[in-house]
């Protein structure tokens, strides 16, 4: 199914998905008129090829993502250093249901694909699963693992015949984007399926 993406601060950079492929992109008015039959889906503020966040590791192997039904004990903010490794300790089945939750909040944030090794099986298949892209991490990656690093890590641009893997941020601009963090994220988009939506 053909479904057509735009971004109403950056009409000239709308994306025409098939499937799970970018069939075109391009100005909304161009690719509208040329496949007239295309769904079509508007977001508010730009659209982008999505985020990298380098720290693949840190984020779902080294940190406890709460579930929210474990608030009173836990609380619902992620939970890092030596207090994520006891409750790993004290329940290793606990891995793979927090780094599915921390999949999930990385989405939230238009990331698209992470770095880093991941060593856990329970991890790896979290991330396989939501259809997250495994790059490279970059050389010195910056400041401390978040789920909005700053600067913000956006992947190359879109194109015909690469994978529907982008990114909406209810934003002006990117500088607005760089000054305001990725919870701005009001869609991800990858493999061509709506994996979040700010509702």
């Amino acid at each position: 199914m053909l479904t057509l993406h735009v971004a109403e601060r950056s009409p000239g950079t709308a994306v025409l998905a098939d499937g799970a492929t970018v069939a075109a992109v391009g100005p909304y008015e161009e690719l509208a008129g040329a496949r007239p039959g295309a769904r079509v889906r508007r977001w508010p503020g730009i659209l982008t090829p999505g985020l990298l966040n380098p720290y693949g590791p840190e984020l779902l192997e080294g940190t406890y993502h709460p579930d929210p039904r474990e608030a009173d004990t836990f609380g619902t903010e992620p939970i890092t250093g030596e207090r994520a490794r006891e409750i790993f300790r004290g329940d290793p089945a606990r891995l793979g249901a927090s780094a599915r939750r921390g999949v999930q909040r990385l989405l939230a944030h238009g990331t698209v694909a992470v770095a880093g090794e991941l060593r856990s099986r329970a991890a790896i298949d979290a991330v396989r699963r939501a259809g997250l892209a495994v790059g490279r991490r970059p050389d010195g990656p910056p400041g401390p693992a978040a789920l909005s690093p700053v600067p913000l890590i956006l992947l190359p641009g879109l194109v015909p015949g690469g994978p529907a893997r982008f990114a909406v941020f209810d934003v002006a601009d990117r500088a607005e984007l760089v000054r305001l963090g990725a919870g701005t994220c009001v869609a991800t988009v990858i493999g061509g399926r709506l994996v979040f939506r700010r509702r």
